[in-house]
């Protein structure tokens, strides 16, 4: 049986605008223990900033992070499936273009995210990136 991408996405993602601060960001990533967050204009999808993206688009390059915003930390050229795609399509886009999380866009609408892990807990729940994505993180 096909699987879908609407069957392991993260529904209803996070996102924020273009000018929501970097630190903001931040703390919405920590309060929500998220890796990534959507960026969004007019309900458009913008972006994708990762935690990664906000330490080295942003925070290595000085600047105050509450006056910095999250549009010059975020991915702009993204990849993005369809809920109804193809898992197996998700994931080679993952392979390709070397990326760890892929939004999900419906009529040009962010509706959710598929990441590497979703993929690996669905193929292999019992691998090493099985049971390293769903372990909570130490803190």
């Amino acid at each position: 049986m096909t699987q879908h991408v609407r069957d392991i996405m993260t529904s209803a993602p996070v996102s924020v605008g273009p000018h929501t601060s970097v630190a903001e960001v931040a703390r919405i990533m920590r309060d929500r223990d998220l890796g990534a967050v959507l960026v969004t204009e007019d309900d458009r999808l913008r972006g994708l900033v990762t935690d990664r993206d906000l330490v080295v688009r942003s925070v290595s390059q000085g600047g105050d992070p509450e006056e910095t915003t999250v549009a010059g930390a975020c991915s702009e050229d993204l990849v993005t499936v369809r809920p109804d795609d193809d898992l197996d399509q998700a994931v080679r886009l993952m392979r390709e273009h070397a990326v760890r999380r892929v939004p999900v866009v419906e009529d040009g609408n962010p509706v959710g995210i598929v990441s590497l892990g979703d993929a690996a807990m669905e193929r292999d729940p019992e691998s090493a990136l099985g049971d390293i994505s769903v372990a909570k993180p130490n803190t």
